[in-house]
């Protein structure tokens, strides 16, 4: 059974803490250490390793201190050279080349973000359990079976971001961006209309923006869409 914690969750940090009771993960690291260990209540001494998607400090902040006490890190290549760290405990991974991490398989996957070598991650316990974290990330190009667990960025909505550029509050030249870089509340129900949800027992709505969403409006869509229990940390 996967337990998810979410630490962090905005453009300020995102650190969600994953277990299925034997091996415990996190995902992202984009808070300090301290700020983890606190949220954890210091329990992080079974941490088995991190998963990085990005070299957004929002994603990453916590990564040189992780790495200080003892945790492996695990991102692509690109990522590790942009943050400018190196290391024995800093694992390099490749998109489409899976790794394991105590009882989890990990299959690295590439997102659309507007960074070096992005990577979102599909993973699968002993128990058939599979998770999928994907994050910054305007479109995911791939379908997935059998997933139980969906944590995914839903970041805007446009009829939100097209009003607050209307009425002055956000510069009209962020729109672009956010288009090409970050998931729509639009693109995360046509990505999960494309799988098969069957077997989903939870999604997880990550990284809302402050301006631009809503985040009880974003819960009821996508539970009227899904039939599923959401949880927007």
């Amino acid at each position: 059974m996967i337990e998810v914690k979410a630490l962090a969750s905005s453009s300020k940090g995102n650190c969600y803490h994953i277990t299925d009771g034997k091996t415990p993960l996190l995902l992202e690291a984009g808070i300090k250490f301290k700020e983890i260990q606190r949220k954890l209540d210091f329990q992080t001494s079974k941490i088995k390793a991190c998963l990085i998607t990005h070299e957004h400090k929002d994603h990453c902040a916590g990564v040189p201190d992780m790495l200080k006490n003892g945790k492996n890190c695990y991102m692509s290549k690109g990522t590790a050279e942009a943050i400018g760290i190196e290391g024995h405990r800093v694992k390099t991974i490749n998109a489409k080349e899976s790794f394991t991490v105590g009882t989890w398989t990990i299959l690295p996957f590439e997102v659309e973000h507007d960074v070096a070598e992005p990577l979102g991650f599909l993973l699968a316990n002993e128990d058939g359990d599979k998770l999928l974290f994907a994050t910054d990330t305007y479109y995911i190009r791939y379908k997935f079976k059998g997933l139980t667990h969906i944590l995914c960025e839903c970041n805007y909505s446009l009829d939100i971001l097209n009003k607050n550029i209307a009425d002055g509050r956000i510069p009209k030249m962020m729109k672009k961006r956010l288009l090409r870089s970050h998931f729509s509340l639009k693109n995360v129900k046509e990505f999960l209309e494309a799988n098969d949800l069957q077997k989903v027992r939870e999604i997880w709505l990550l990284h809302l923006s402050d301006n631009n969403s809503d985040e009880r409006r974003f819960k009821d869509e996508i539970q009227a869409l899904t039939g599923k229990p959401v949880y927007v940390p």
